[in-house]
């Protein structure tokens, strides 16, 4: 069941995302990717208003928690995840960690991409 809850908020979140994308289009252009901006700065920031909620608020129930974090959050951005990742480390005085772990995930992240369009444009398929 709890599968089924993140996966319908990950749908809202998802969709969400996507009508950022092309109001922010619209808006604003395609020079600068102003939608993917926006979503993880304002889900970072949603994340943290739920974070700090949950404290005050322990007996949100579980089910509550997973589909507005992982569910519509996860699904408007994973960003908002990460953001709160390094937070919790930084808040656990764990700076080494946080470090790392903040400048790891993006350049991981990063050669992962770059590495897979590799892959990809090596592959005997493309013309």
């Amino acid at each position: 069941m709890l599968y089924l809850i993140v996966f319908i908020g990950a749908g809202i979140g998802g969709a969400v995302r996507h009508g950022v994308n092309v109001a922010a289009a619209r808006l604003f252009g395609y020079g600068f990717p102003f939608g993917t901006f926006i979503v993880n700065v304002v889900g970072s920031f949603a994340m943290g208003l739920l974070a700090g909620y949950f404290i005050y608020r322990p007996g949100v129930p579980q089910h509550v928690r997973l589909f507005l974090t992982t569910g519509i959050l996860g699904g408007f951005t994973t960003f908002s995840s990460f953001s709160l990742d390094a937070a919790l480390l930084v808040e656990r005085h764990a700076y080494a960690l946080a470090a790392g772990y903040m400048v790891g995930s993006v350049a991981a992240g990063l050669s992962a991409l770059f590495f897979g369009l590799a892959v990809f444009r090596s592959a005997p398929h493309l013309p």
